[in-house]
């Protein structure tokens, strides 16, 4: 695993990039603390396909109706 600071790693990136491509992890840090994992991308094996939840979820039918209790707990009015 290699773990790089910020500024090293904006001079090093083409450096840091080859080795998440050879398989090594890749950390960047701040002032000692891990911020962000590089990881190398990988397209989806299947396009997305609109549609594909349709039939699939449905809505109460209450869906748009908020209970008065709630309603009075954002405005801040007492029941």
């Amino acid at each position: 695993m290699k773990i790089t600071n910020i500024q090293q790693a904006k001079s090093q990136l083409s450096k840091l990039i080859e080795a998440v491509l050879q398989g090594e992890d890749v950390i960047i840090s701040k002032a000692g603390k891990p911020l962000v994992k590089i990881i190398p991308y990988t397209a989806n094996s299947e396009p997305r396909k609109p549609g594909y939840w349709k039939g699939k979820v449905t809505m109460a039918e209450d869906f748009d109706t908020l209970p008065e209790s709630i309603i009075n707990s954002f405005t801040g009015v007492d029941e």
